[in-house]
């Protein structure tokens, strides 16, 4: 079987915390992987931010960085789904 992964993951966002930023729960006997409570705590706060005022620069970037991260999480779940439903 052969997974075809996308690009490398080039940078994580800075504000994301060395340790407790991935969590892991079983979804009908199936691990998935979510972003944890803090980090998307942090997400939250950077989109109703962009939406009431706008971001920064610096922000923006942050934001994309973890739009890029949930792209990546969200295909690694994929692929672990498609394993299990063989």
């Amino acid at each position: 079987m052969s997974t075809q992964l996308p690009l490398k993951l080039e940078t994580l966002p800075s504000t994301l915390p060395t340790e407790g930023s991935i969590s892991l729960e079983l979804v009908e006997t199936i691990p998935i992987f979510r972003a944890s409570n803090l980090v998307q705590n942090r997400i939250d706060y950077l989109l109703q931010k962009q939406n009431e005022f706008g971001l920064s620069d610096e922000e923006e970037q942050e934001l994309n960085h973890y739009e890029e991260l949930d792209d990546y999480l969200s295909l690694v779940n994929r692929t672990i789904r498609n394993i299990y439903a063989k």
